[in-house]
């Protein structure tokens, strides 16, 4: 159920008419008794800043952190639109929250889709008092398919923590993102809610180091997004419980969700989690993995279940970061096909690189790629994907 599986919220989906072809294209997720409850977000860092984003930014500074509803529609990215662009979201929130009976800075608000066009207000006039009246304890599926647009499945994610006492508490979440799948954060949007009872701005911290951990690590063409927006909900039903606790089934849900979108990418065969350990330093980890996983030749050679390693070396050597390829090792899963400036010899025995073994492991979709500069203790991980010709013709034109 998702971001319906912790007690407390309800979710709705349906078509209102921004998209052609009656496909669902606004979503709303709320409080079941429309009270505000404790609510934090994680936003864009790109400057293009989309008008949702702006707008849910004042409202979580207006009250403190709280809302009782996040209003999404897809379709229409809202981005790039002026003073029009910003008029319309607050006008997509003073609609939730005249049909929820809320204050509008009670409401936060999504948009996801093309970028440079205004929002077909009269469809949303319409469908915004619809959508309120179809939420439901088991709408999160609905919602969720309404906010896709490029996505080719509905991507969502539910964790469940017991605590002492017996009792538990629910995490739940859904998302869109198929592609402008860069930190920070993806072309993406993710609303979460739980029924844990988690304060303002212990939820803020908590989501920071969730997002982080996943959603941070995305990358599927380096491009970045004028909409990213992760937000979550905490209802309290299930009372307070232990900080890491929650941190940690919040983060398994962001991570599923992350991991679910790379699946998904546009056009993309593999999922490539990119390991750099080793390095000096874990910034400069993360942006040896960053620079190798936008690679374009390395992308086409996993696309091609090529496990290369030149390509890798190379782009390894011109990130800017301490580097030797004398101390420079590269692995696929347990497939070691260079060590400390040496290719592998292909063998049968030990310290062998077996190639037919490896061949098989390249058609995994799922692929785990370590790379160890031999320079500190530095690591990151970057979850990336290959580059197809599929992902070129969904992006060679805007319709």
């Amino acid at each position: 159920m998702s971001v319906t599986a912790p007690t407390g919220f309800s979710a709705a989906g349906i078509a209102c008419g921004i998209k052609d072809g009656d496909r669902p294209d606004l979503a709303l997720v709320a409080t079941h008794d429309h009270r505000p409850v404790a609510a934090a977000g994680v936003f864009t860092s790109n400057k293009m800043t989309a008008a949702p984003v702006v707008v849910s930014r004042r409202h979580l500074a207006a009250t403190g952190g709280r809302a009782a509803a996040v209003v999404l529609n897809s379709g229409n990215a809202n981005a790039a639109t002026g003073e029009q662009g910003l008029a319309d979201a607050d006008e997509m929130c003073a609609l939730t929250a005249d049909a929820l009976g809320v204050h509008p800075t009670e409401v936060l608000v999504c948009s996801t889709g093309l970028i440079g066009f205004a929002l077909p207000m009269d469809a949303l006039r319409a469908g915004i008092p619809r959508v309120a009246d179809a939420l439901a304890p088991d709408g999160g599926l609905d919602a969720a398919t309404a906010i896709m647009t490029t996505d080719t499945v509905e991507k969502v994610a539910t964790a469940v923590r017991k605590l002492p006492d017996g009792s538990v508490f629910t995490v739940g979440g859904i998302a869109k993102g198929a592609a402008m799948l860069e930190p920070d954060m993806a072309t993406m949007l993710a609303v979460c809610t739980t029924d844990a009872a988690v304060e303002p701005a212990e939820l803020h911290a908590a989501l920071e180091r969730a997002v982080s951990g996943t959603f941070n690590t995305l990358t599927v063409d380096g491009a970045q997004s004028t909409n990213d927006t992760v937000l979550v909900l905490a209802g309290g039903a299930a009372g307070p419980v232990p900080g890491e606790l929650f941190v940690d089934a919040l983060t398994e849900v962001c991570r599923s969700l992350a991991v679910q979108m790379a699946d998904d990418a546009e056009g993309s065969t593999k999922t490539v989690f990119l390991r750099v350990r080793g390095a000096a330093t874990d910034a400069e980890a993360a942006r040896a993995a960053r620079d190798t996983a936008n690679c374009q030749l390395v992308k086409c050679s996993w696309y091609g279940e090529d496990p290369y390693w030149g390509r890798i070396a190379s782009e390894m050597g011109a990130a800017g970061v301490t580097f030797d390829p004398a101390t420079l090792t590269i692995a696929y899963g347990d497939h070691v096909v260079y060590r400390h400036g040496e290719p592998v010899p292909v063998g049968s025995g030990p310290g062998l690189l077996d190639a037919g073994a490896l061949a098989d492991y390249m058609t995994r979709r799922h692929l785990h790629l370590t790379v160890d500069l031999g320079q500190g203790e530095g690591e990151a991980l970057i979850i990336t994907t290959d580059l197809t010709h599929a992902y070129i013709d969904e992006n060679m034109r805007t319709s």
